[in-house]
């Protein structure tokens, strides 16, 4: 009997040690840390930068957790990068339940994704009475700023100004983000490319910075590059209010869990490192 025990518990052990985990959680140091230590951060910020690969399915799944327990114990505000300005009337009409999902589908223009990653989180803001902002730049926007600059932007009517960050916007081509978008393209782009990101950047900050509530927390879902290294919009926030109190994730992948990669270091306040292997959601 002692031996089969004996057995039983190295096979158990073998097995254990084994399970897979399909994340890990690091602090900008490097060490590791565990969700209880991000939410108990979460929660004493004014704002959270939530910085998502868009495809990955255990990063969709942790912002809604993230977003239901905040709003057990704080006043939330949501917003994202996915949903563009101009659709705001649109998406209040869904949060508020004037309009129905078929409504919305034909009306926004949601990302292909949208029913698998972030209807969940639209429809936890409709279930709970908060707001949810569409801060992005509509694209065709973004796309003057790349074929002809800031400048090009100045045409737009009165009405279309109200969709993005009040002209002129800030923008410094020497932060470490724009610079490195250069870089990876390789001189096939020019200077335009990173300020048509600074526009989207500048408008996500406005629209945050405009829609903030007092005594609550905005909870803000993007595109991981748009607040990594405290650059993107984290960057557009300090620059108009210095005091706020903002919280950063970052989402990175690795074949290895156990160790956050140099590159990584400082990258956010936490950083969710997710097993590469993980299936994407497209």
């Amino acid at each position: 009997m002692k031996r089969i025990t004996i057995i039983f518990l190295l096979v158990w052990g073998f097995s254990f040690a084994q399970n897979p985990s399909a994340y890990q959680i690091f602090n900008a140091k490097g060490q590791k840390t565990d969700y209880t230590k991000l939410l108990k951060q979460a929660q004493k910020q004014e704002i959270v930068l939530f910085g998502e690969y868009h495809d990955n399915a255990i990063i969709h799944w942790l912002q809604w957790v993230l977003t239901r327990d905040l709003q057990k114990k704080h006043q939330l505000v949501l917003g994202a990068e996915m949903f563009e300005a101009d659709n705001q009337q649109v998406l209040n009409q869904y949060v508020s339940g004037v309009i129905n999902q078929k409504r919305l589908d034909t009306l926004a223009r949601l990302w292909p994704n949208y029913k698998t990653d972030y209807k969940p989180l639209v429809d936890f803001a409709k279930e709970h009475q908060l707001t949810f902002v569409a801060t992005n730049i509509p694209r065709r926007y973004a796309s003057m700023v790349f074929k002809g600059d800031f400048v090009a932007l100045e045409s737009l009517t009165a009405e279309e100004k109200s969709w993005i960050a009040p002209l002129p916007i800030l923008y410094d081509e020497n932060l470490p983000g724009y610079k490195a978008m250069l870089e990876m393209m390789g001189g096939h782009a020019g200077p335009t490319l990173p300020k048509a990101q600074a526009i989207k950047d500048a408008t996500m900050a406005h629209f945050i910075l405009n829609n903030r509530k007092p005594n609550s927390i905005f909870l803000h879902y993007h595109g991981t590059y748009h607040s990594d290294n405290y650059e993107g919009i984290y960057w557009y926030l300090k620059q108009h209010q210095p005091d706020l109190k903002i919280m950063t994730i970052a989402t990175v992948t690795q074949a290895n869990l156990k160790k956050l990669e140099s590159e990584h270091l400082g990258k956010a306040d936490f950083i969710i490192v997710v097993d590469e292997s993980v299936t994407k959601t497209y």
